[in-house]
């Protein structure tokens, strides 16, 4: 991504700020408006879409709406996704090249093309996995 405007800089730093963090637009504007940088949310929103394009974020769709997480591998393309703890909700950034034997299985046996960077899989984090052993819940 060559260019980018003054808005795109503030959302983006905003995001980089908070790498393990996934923000909504409001959270965004809320953080922006302490800073004292006046974006208004359907700019913040429009400059989303366009980081995201650009595979600069990560956009995460749940049911109390969509959020934004910042990648580190940036505008690499690089085959990365999400994990998502059911209990805790926590969301944790991977790249891991070993689930590329996966991607071409799908695509080869069952004609399905993966899109890694939409990946979201979900299950228990360690310490909500080591909760429930302690617990003896499974």
């Amino acid at each position: 991504m060559p260019y980018q405007t003054r808005q795109q800089q503030a959302v983006l730093h905003c995001l980089e700020r908070r790498p393990e963090e996934s923000l909504s637009a409001a959270d965004i504007a809320q953080e922006l408006r302490r800073e004292a940088c006046s974006v208004g949310l359907a700019t913040i929103y429009r400059q989303l879409e366009r980081l995201e394009s650009a595979g600069m974020v990560h956009k995460v769709n749940t049911p109390e709406g969509a959020y934004w997480r910042f990648c580190p591998n940036g505008s690499a393309r690089r085959d990365c996704f999400l994990l998502k703890c059911q209990r805790c909700g926590r969301i944790r950034h991977l790249d891991c090249a070993h689930l590329q034997g996966l991607y071409e299985h799908l695509e080869q046996e069952h004609h399905f093309r993966v899109d890694p960077r939409g990946t979201l899989f979900t299950g228990l984090c360690d310490q909500c996995a080591g909760e429930e052993d302690a617990h003896g819940a499974r």
